[in-house]
Order: structure tokens, then C-alpha cells, then sequence
């Protein structure tokens, strides 16, 4: 039976329809101008004007003349940086019944990370035991097309590098996808041969190669004798002593080694210590392809932390370390050896972080990060005199976007670029709350932390997503961003 409208609710939902399509034309327009901002690039900055169309910025000068229905943000007072980009997060964009609540698919994973001057997320593939990657590829292309309000990349994982064929490495290189492998755990030992031909045949295809450097057999003898001494338990210094330095330290050496033996490109994720940051700069002082990665929470935090009651809900892997560590690495990322600061951001709740069926092997690393990561940086780093402003679009931006094959469309501010951009109020005061979180996780570790400086636009492709604290684009606005093959930066 053919069902007809009632009159007033057509007339309802046609208003509707209209005010949703006026609402996004007010969003997009075909010209945007962003005026008077001090424009900062990783290689300097000037005051003056960004003209925004179709998607991308047409022209950067001062007094810029709009077009017919130009809309325009005065950005006085204001810092504009390109956008964020984060190659390290970790999102679940098809739960399970057995997902954990506050894991973030793309949707949520997009909300925090723009709201936080983010434009460019990430996510890892992990293709099952019966998928081919061309499928697990097409998949997850599927779910950033629906799902994704930020632009996306994507990493795959490599779990049984047997399983791995030419072909797969060529489509990958076709692709400008980027491997990840974990020398942390024991496979990687049981297939060293395999990952190191495999790693070989990626440099030579033009791909980059993540590394988790842990060294899998003395995390796996120090956390089993723990457990028998009865030290399992995720309170106190157990967590930071299952997972030593000199386990960060030697997989580093070993990773270098195995850049030297290869020719290939490696790019190292979240190093915590001193000791596994000189590590790879003795690689980088031999001129091997040798990238590092710090993750943010090693800047703003010890391992004092985890003697708190809730010290659980700072785990993750590697562990926190010493200050000398933290002050090491605000060091190496001033001067260029340390590349990329980032996330690893997962979605965990408080409850899932202090769950107490969880042990020192059995633990729930990371956590809900991506909105706090720029303005900390910003207000602990910048402003304190440890990075310059130029530096901190270098590590958040410029740089990944090189590494990870999207420059020069991101990662600066030039005609022809995507326009990403970020108006930033570099004297705005804010404490981050928990009610303030975007992420389904609804916390956040540095609840309670005053910074200085926050992103109070967003803009992503030419499209304001984030303004006045809300998310201003729909799911599936988003790209799976295309790639090149990989840029020193």
C-alpha cells in the first residue's frame, strides 16, 4: 500500500531538509577568507590574509578583496596553523560485542581530534587470518567514506609477515600505505628472517615501516618472573618495572641495524627514554633513514604517577619514565632528532584503564588523548620556551605529512594545499574538563591541567568543522586522504 505524507508533516520535514541543506551551503562556502592572522609555517610566519576555494587555499597576501557571498573570519590576535596531523590512533570503527564502551570509531575519533586542531587522524589495519589485504584495504576504505568527519590514513599491521606476497607489498607501494610491526612481541623473533625480508622489500617498494621497539624476550621473562613473585598487580612501580628501559633501548638498536642492513626507511613509534632516543640518533648520525616519534604523554608526564590510587589509568607501552628522560626528549624534539609528536590514542574509559582484572601482562595501554595533544604542547612547550612555534607545526604537522606521504597538500600553509587550517588563540586560558571530552571515553587523564593557548576554529578542507566548542560537520565528510610515497622532512 502506497503511503502518502500528511500535508503539515511534509511541509515539517521539507523545512527540515531545507534548513539542513542551508546549514551546510552556511558551512562551505565557495570562498572563505580567513584575514589578519599571524600565518605560521614550520618555516616562519607573517601577518596577512589565507583565501579559501573549493577545498583548498588560492591565495595568501595581505588586504585580500572577497568574492560575490565571501564569507570571512577576522583572525586578529590570532595564530593560523595548518592543520594537526596524527599518524599514531588507534579507533574501532566496527564494535563487537565484546568492544570495550569507550572505544572511538571514526565518527568520535573525528570529533576529539578536530576540537583539538586536528584535520588528519589515522587508524591500523589488522587484517584476519581469512581476509586477503586487497579486502581488509577495501573495508576499511568503506568505513572511513561513512564514518570519518577529520581526513584519515591508514597503517596495516603485519602479523604473520609469511602470509605477505609481492603483490601485497605492491599494493601497499601503489597505495602509499605504511607497515607496521611489533618487535615486542615474541612472532617477531619466531620470524625475524620473514619481518627483515619483508622490511627490506618495503623500503625498496618506497614504503615506510613503523616500528614498536620493546624487546619481546625480556618483556616476556621480566613480566613472568614479576607474576610469580607476586608483582602483578597494576599498582606501585610493577608496571614500570615489567617493561624496562633497556627493553626500549636494545629493540631500538636493533631497529637501526636493521635500517643499516636493509636500506629501508624505518620511522620508530612513541619512544619514552633517554636511552632508546640516542639510540636511534646514532643511526641518524650515520645518515640511515631513521625517524622517531615521542609520544605526548612522556613530555607532560613520570612514572611518580604510578603510585597514585588510580595510577592504572597511566599505562601504557612503553611505560612512563624518569624526568631526565622527559627532559631528554623535550631536547631531541627541539633539535630535529626526534621528528613527530603524537597520540597513540585509544578510547578506553576510567573504568576500562582501572579495571581489576588486569595485570601487568593483561593491561589496557594508552588512552583517550587526541583533544588535549596540541594545547598542551602548545602551552607547556611554546610558551615555556622549550619549542619554538615554528618547531611545534613541524612535529604536529609538517613533519608527519612528509613521512607519511601527504605533503605538500598537508602539513603547510601554501597555495594548492588542502585547506587545513587551525585559528588558534594563543592567550585563552582553558582547564580541560571531563564533561568537555568529544571522544566516547568522556575523561581524560590531564583533567584539572590550566593551559594556555587552544584551537577555537577548525577548518578542514576549506569547511569550518569545529567552531564555539561544537562539531559543525556531518560523518562521512571526511576523506581517506591520498598519499605519496613517503619525504624526508
Amino acid at each position: 500500500m502506497k503511503m502518502i505524507m500528511p500535508a503539515a508533516r511534509r511541509s515539517i520535514f521539507l523545512g527540515l531538509v531545507v534548513a539542513l541543506v542551508a546549514r551546510a551551503a552556511a558551512q562551505q562556502p565557495a570562498e572563505l577568507i580567513v584575514r589578519n592572522g599571524l600565518i605560521v609555517t614550520a618555516v616562519g610566519r607573517t601577518e596577512g590574509d589565507v583565501r579559501l576555494r573549493n577545498g583548498t587555499i588560492a591565495e595568501i597576501g595581505r588586504n585580500l578583496t572577497g568574492g560575490a557571498g565571501a564569507r570571512e573570519i577576522d583572525a586578529k590576535g590570532m595564530l593560523v596553523l595548518p592543520g594537526g596531523i596524527d599518524p599514531h590512533v588507534h579507533l574501532t570503527p566496527t564494535p563487537t560485542a565484546t568492544t570495550l564502551k569507550g572505544a572511538d570509531d571514526y565518527s568520535s575519533g573525528s570529533r576529539a581530534a578536530l576540537a583539538g586542531g586536528v584535520t588528519t587522524i589515522s587508524n591500523f589495519i589488522s587484517p584476519a587470518s581469512t581476509e586477503d589485504l586487497p579486502t581488509a584495504l577495501a573495508h576499511a576504505t568503506e568505513l572511513v567514506k561513512n564514518q570519518a568527519i577529520a581526513d584519515v590514513i591508514l597503517h596495516v599491521m603485519v602479523n604473520d609477515p609469511s602470509k605477505w606476497s609481492p603483490a601485497d607489498v605492491t599494493l601497499l607501494a601503489d597505495r602509499s600505505f605504511t607497515l607496521k610491526i611489533f618487535l615486542s612481541r615474541p612472532a617477531f623473533d619466531q620470524n625475524a628472517a620473514a619481518y627483515v625480508k619483508l622490511i627490506r622489500s618495503a623500503g625498496a617498494a618506497g614504503l615506510l615501516t613503523m616500528l614498536h621497539c620493546e624487546d619481546a624476550s625480556i618483556l616476556t621473562t621480566t613480566a613472568e618472573r614479576m607474576m610469580a613473585e607476586g608483582r602483578g598487580a597494576l599498582k606501585g612501580q610493577n608496571f614500570a618495572q615489567s617493561r624496562p628501559v633497556v627493553a626500549e633501548e636494545i629493540a631500538t638498536q636493533r631497529a637501526v641495524a636493521i635500517s643499516e642492513a636493509t636500506g629501508a626507511p624505518i620511522y620508530i613509534v612513541h619512544i619514552s627514554s633517554e636511552r632508546a632516543m640516542r639510540a636511534a640518533e646514532v643511526g641518524q648520525a650515520r645518515g640511515l633513514p631513521v625517524f622517531t616519534e615521542v609520544r605526548f604523554l612522556y613530555l607532560h608526564l613520570t612514572k611518580e604517577r604510578f603510585d597514585e590510587a588510580d595510577g592504572a589509568i597511566y599505562t601504557g607501552d612503553p611505560p612512563l619514565r624518569e624526568k631526565s628522560d622527559a627532559d631528554y626528549l623535550w631536547s631531541a624534539i627541539a633539535r630535529g632528532t626526534g621528528y613527530v609528536v603524537d597520540t597513540d590514542h585509544v578510547g578506553y574509559t576510567r573504568e576500562d584503564k582501572l579495571d581489576p582484572s588486569l595485570n601487568i601482562i593483561n593491561h589496557r595501554p594508552a588512552g583517550n588523548y587526541l583533544q588535549v595533544q596540541l594545547p598542551l604542547l602548545y602551552s607547556e612547550g611554546v610558551r615555556k620556551g622549550r619549542i619554538t612555534l615554528e618547531r611545534m607545526v613541524a612535529l604536529t604537522s609538517t613533519n608527519p605529512a612528509k613521512l607519511f606521504g601527504l605533503y605538500p597538500r598537508k602539513g603547510t600553509i601554501a597555495v594548492g594545499s588542502d585547506a587545513d587550517l587551525v585559528i588558534w588563540d594563543p592567550n585563552q586560558k582553558r582547564t580541560i574538563r571531563n564533561e568537555e571530552q568529544l571522544a566516547n571515553a568522556k575523561f581524560s587523564i590531564f583533567a584539572g591541567w590550566e593551559v594556555t593557548g587552544w584551537p577555537i576554529v577548525t577548518i578542514r578542507r576549506g569547511e569550518v568543522v569545529y567552531q564555539g566548542g561544537k562539531i559543525l560537520a556531518a560523518a562521512g565528510s571526511g576523506q581517506l586522504a591520498p598519499r605519496q610515497h613517503w619525504q624526508r622532512p
